[in-house]
């Protein structure tokens, strides 16, 4: 399939439903609102494809950027075009969902999130830890460095109040991961999420509280210590 074919199946695809959900999270035009599932027969036609990734990427259009992720090759990816592709992420459906996500299939993932994380800016600082859950939510606990993780808790609790909006919500799910999924953390994961407590997060014109604490414990309820994705793209 070229980039008109793919386009035109997207379009398509579109339903005012979802284009006004996505909207409503931030997504702006051009997008036609295309649920994530449907894209996997078109996928299954284009397989892995950088270039009609890159192309789809470019169009600013959301499905589009969304599939791009979906048809990427991670490693054929420098830094310099993860930091392209986060530069046009514009919400966090797009930071976390796709850039994090095809970051997190990389060898350079660390490397590039960490970056992100240190930016103080929060899209780049919400992919970044994002990326980090989609890693640890996947690959072996023995890829990653205890004490590099365990500071990073310690930099949870010490500046999750006052970071930006969305870096809240990542750093929340974080603190969540590292105790559902990476094993040598899980007490220190829950007694920081006890530390931090309820976090508030402001939307638009409302507020409200996160806490990782009560979810994490569900989690354990559910016998779902040890939890790793089979794949982190779908």
């Amino acid at each position: 399939m070229n980039f008109e074919m793919v386009m035109q199946e997207l379009e398509a695809l579109g339903k005012e439903r979802l284009k006004k959900m996505y909207i409503s999270n931030g997504a702006h035009e051009p997008l036609f609102g295309v649920a994530t599932g449907e894209m996997k027969p078109i996928f299954k036609k284009t397989k892995i494809n950088q270039p009609l990734a890159e192309q789809l990427y470019a169009t600013g259009n959301y499905d589009a950027m969304y599939f791009a992720g979906i048809i990427a090759d991670p490693n054929a990816m420098t830094e310099a075009d993860y930091d392209r592709w986060m530069d046009a992420a514009y919400f966090y459906m797009l930071s976390d969902y796709v850039v994090a996500v095809t970051l997190a299939e990389a060898d350079i993932a660390q490397k590039v999130a960490d970056r992100w994380i240190a930016s103080g800016e929060e899209l780049k600082m919400s992919a970044g830890w994002s990326c980090y859950c989609w890693l640890l939510g996947n690959r072996p606990d023995g890829e990653f460095s205890e004490d590099k993780i365990a500071g990073m808790l310690d930099l949870v609790e010490r500046t999750i109040h006052d970071a930006p909006e969305r870096a809240k919500y990542a750093m929340n799910n974080f603190l969540y991961t590292v105790a559902v999924s990476y094993l040598p953390l899980h007490d220190k994961a829950v007694e920081t999420a006890n530390a931090v407590g309820p976090v508030e997060v402001r939307d638009k014109t409302k507020s409200k509280f996160i806490h990782a604490s009560a979810n994490i414990q569900k989690a354990v309820d559910k016998g779902q210590l040890g939890f790793k994705r089979k794949h982190v793209r779908c």
